[in-house]
């Protein structure tokens, strides 16, 4: 057998046998350990995934700002709206009672009777009526042909009898001044002349011209020293100070052949120098 006789080999031959028995042997027990892949070893286990079905997903509208602008349409006004009343019904007429009825007819009776038995105006009070009727379109007429007066802003006219009054004062107070300034009437010349003097409420002079002076200087002279010797003449009257603010009078020099023509200051009417 081998291994009998490997024992009966010499001492140097026997190591070498033992060297190679004990490397086969390691050998042997080498291979038997159990061997793993690398590949295996190192890569990762195998990982199965399932993918879930998709999920819709509602989007979100785009930002303000993204989106374009509207057309901003035009604002209409708001009006306010009350509700309707309902239909009224028509209100019934109102109950009289008997003694309610009396006293009303009773009250018509007494305006009845009162109406027939009111006199009516006699002959004299309707011509006086009338004469004062033309006394106040006479004093109108009048007053425009020789006075004229700034209103005030938003005045009513004065009472015609009120201007008359003061202008027929105003008159006697020129011709008392004209007793104390010397004139001679031969100097009158042969052509009409004209002056204006505007009076203040307070009965000062506000302004004096001469409008036409032709050959009349002399009674022109005289004229305005009458004038400025009468000043201040009296106050307004109150209706007329509320009314106007000013009075501006003419005066008329007429030649001496003139029918008119005479001593003193009157009203000339209307008519014009």
């Amino acid at each position: 057998m081998p291994a009998m006789f490997a024992f009966h080999l010499p001492p140097a031959r026997r190591a070498p046998l033992f060297a190679f028995a004990a490397s086969l042997l390691i050998h042997a027990l080498v291979l038997m350990i159990p061997r793993h892949d690398p590949d295996e070893v190192s890569s990762p286990p195998r990982l199965e995934a399932r993918l879930r079905p998709p999920v819709t997903v509602e989007t979100a509208d785009a930002p303000e700002a993204r989106r374009k602008p509207a057309k901003a349409k035009p604002q209409r006004p708001r009006l306010l709206t009350t509700d309707k009343p309902g239909k009224t019904s028509v209100a019934s007429a109102p109950h009289w009672t008997a003694a309610e009825k009396a006293e009303m007819n009773r009250f018509l009776d007494e305006l009845d009777n009162n109406a027939r038995t009111a006199p009516k105006p006699t002959l004299a009070q309707r011509s006086k009526a009338m004469a004062r009727e033309e006394a106040w379109q006479q004093a109108r007429e009048e007053s425009a042909g020789s006075a004229l007066l700034e209103l005030r802003p938003n005045a009513a006219p004065p009472d015609p009898f009120s201007l008359e009054m003061y202008l027929e004062g105003l008159l006697k107070r020129l011709n008392r001044s004209a007793a104390f300034v010397k004139n001679d009437p031969r100097a009158k010349g042969v052509k009409p002349a004209s002056i204006e003097f505007k009076i203040n409420p307070d009965g000062t002079m506000k302004s004096f011209k001469i409008v036409n002076a032709g050959d009349q200087a002399d009674e022109v002279a005289f004229v305005t020293a009458v004038v400025k010797r009468s000043v201040p003449f009296s106050p307004f009257p109150a209706d007329l100070d509320k009314a106007a603010r000013s009075l501006t009078m003419r005066i008329c020099i007429l030649p001496a052949g003139s029918g008119d023509a005479g001593f003193g200051f009157t009203r000339a009417g209307r008519r014009r120098c």
